[in-house]
């Protein structure tokens, strides 16, 4: 897709979410499903995953790991996000890497020591590119993929959590329904 594509795809999108800003939320959606031993499968685009404890805090390292997964996310978005941008604003970028990473501390997350922060810290995206471009543009390029990289401003707000009773289905434990 070069520029002028780009423009003509999103000119229209653009103008009715100007109008209508309503028509702009679009929803995004993951589910899982609890699996043995402590896994989970998650529904995605390329099929199933598993995904289960990393080896720091008890897996085997036959799973994924959701941390992984939210850097592969991150890496994903600002790839896309990064060619996007650099097509909008004519910059040719040839042999692009992007890559997301991050540490966890497993302490946080095995409960040893409340002080210690649960998740991931200091998650940077480092692309490197071939290009005739300058530094100032790649400057700009930097500067407009992370404001407009969803997963990476996603990552700047915290989720929030509920756990409900499902209502309706059989209780596991006694087989009756609710």
């Amino acid at each position: 897709m070069n520029r002028d594509e780009l423009r003509a795809a999103q000119t229209p999108l653009k103008q009715r979410y100007r109008d209508d800003p309503d028509s702009a939320l679009t929803s995004v959606s993951a589910s899982a499903r609890f699996d043995e031993p402590p896994t989970v499968e998650v529904s995605t685009w390329a099929g199933p995953v598993r995904a289960g404890l990393h080896r720091a805090t008890g897996g085997d390292g036959a799973d994924a790991c959701s941390g992984d997964m939210l850097m592969e996310a991150l890496a994903a978005c600002a790839g896309v996000t990064l060619h996007a941008v650099a097509t909008a604003f004519g910059v040719d970028l040839r042999d692009v890497t992007v890559r997301a990473e991050a540490t966890f501390d497993a302490r946080g997350t095995l409960g040893i020591d409340r002080e210690v922060p649960v998740g991931v810290i200091g998650p940077r995206v480092v692309a490197e590119v071939t290009t005739d471009a300058d530094d100032a543009t790649l400057e700009r390029l930097a500067t407009a993929t992370e404001r407009y990289c969803v997963v990476g401003q996603s990552l700047r707000r915290p989720p929030t959590f509920t756990v409900s009773r499902r209502v309706g289905g059989p209780d596991p434990a006694s087989g009756t329904v609710r």
